[in-house]
């Protein structure tokens, strides 16, 4: 009797025991609001309409049916933030991170403020693959190709040296010879878009295609307004107008073109987001798993095509795996390409 007795004991604690373990995971998120946390300003275009389409629908899909909040934290092209989560937030599943995808090479270029490691990451996953142009307001400059940017100054906005706005065309200026002046200090991107129009700068160089082609600027490239010269990436886009050439192609040595390569990389990840690097690994599984059931969502997609944002998603560890590769690059070509990008 004693043995039977002890038995059942043994086999009702181990019925508590794993339904407790999956039980605190699958409901850990009841009664919860999980912030999203957007690394730029309020006008920042398909950087800020991402996340925002995604909270509408994500709830559904997440045991317990957390609450979404939107929470803007711009600042040094995305560096602020990513400290934040790596540093300050919570490690508890309830802050995600969207932000440019330059911010991703800061660590990698020794800038001084970028207390962050990205390969640690849990990244979450990205909307959409996209590539970056460079691009003139054309009623500020008679510059109408990246060969006429070769020949003739244009001022350019930029977040910081340390972001795609800044690190683009100071690569250009290294390798193709263009002869771009940057102007730093705008809080986003599309501060740098609000100062086009205002006539303060001339253009800007490294900003997605989805997002030049949607929101305010979603009528820029068809009326004629904004002129393309360059994309930004390791492959063209389809879509973009035939003969804007890839930087890429006007690297004029083979060393050149691997620099080129490490700095157009994180543009493959178009609008990355993650999680600190110690939430609970069962949470960003519950996270992730929602996260891949809203791109399918039929609802969603509409939402996207309502607002010109393009569609064609990537999981998490696929962008985990481009940012464990590039900070896997041979350190020659990383130690050239921090020589070339200067701090800001």
């Amino acid at each position: 009797m004693k043995t039977k007795a002890l038995a059942l004991m043994i086999l009702a604690a181990c019925s508590l025991a794993v339904p407790a373990s999956a039980q605190s995971a699958g409901e850990f998120y009841k009664g919860k609001t999980i912030n999203i946390y957007i690394g730029t300003g309020e006008s920042a275009g398909a950087v800020g309409a991402y996340p925002r389409a995604i909270s509408q629908f994500m709830g559904k899909y997440v045991p317990g049916h957390p609450n979404f909040v939107i929470r803007n934290m711009p600042g040094a092209g995305g560096i602020l933030l990513a400290n934040y989560i790596e540093s300050i937030a919570p490690q508890d599943g309830l802050s995600w991170a969207f932000i440019t995808r330059g911010f991703i090479l800061a660590p990698l270029l020794d800038r001084p403020s970028a207390k962050f490691h990205p390969p640690a990451f849990n990244w979450i996953g990205s909307p959409a693959r996209t590539v970056s142009v460079g691009s003139v307001w054309a009623a500020a400059t008679d510059v109408r190709t990246i060969q006429d940017a070769m020949k003739k100054e244009v001022i350019v906005g930029a977040t910081t040296l340390a972001q795609d706005t800044g690190v683009f065309p100071t690569v250009l200026n290294q390798f193709a010879g263009t002869k771009f002046k940057i102007v730093t200090g705008y809080k986003s991107v599309g501060d740098v878009d609000l100062s086009m129009e205002r006539g303060e700068v001339q253009g800007k160089v490294g900003t997605t295609w989805g997002s030049l082609n949607s929101g305010r600027s979603a009528d820029w490239v068809k009326s004629g307004k904004i002129i393309v010269l360059v994309q930004l990436g390791l492959t063209k886009a389809p879509d973009i107008p035939d003969g804007v050439p890839l930087a890429l192609d006007l690297a004029k040595t083979k060393e050149d073109r691997q620099v080129m390569e490490l700095i157009s990389g994180p543009s493959e990840t178009g609008y990355p987001s993650f999680m600190g690097a110690k939430v609970p690994a069962d949470r960003v599984a519950i996270i992730r798993a929602a996260y891949a059931k809203t791109m399918e969502d039929p609802e969603f997609k509409a939402s996207l095509l309502k607002q010109n944002l393009e569609y064609s998603p990537i999981a998490g560890e696929e962008i985990g795996k481009m940012v464990a590769d590039l900070y896997a690059l041979p350190e020659s070509v990383k130690q050239r390409a921090r020589t070339l990008l200067p701090n800001d």
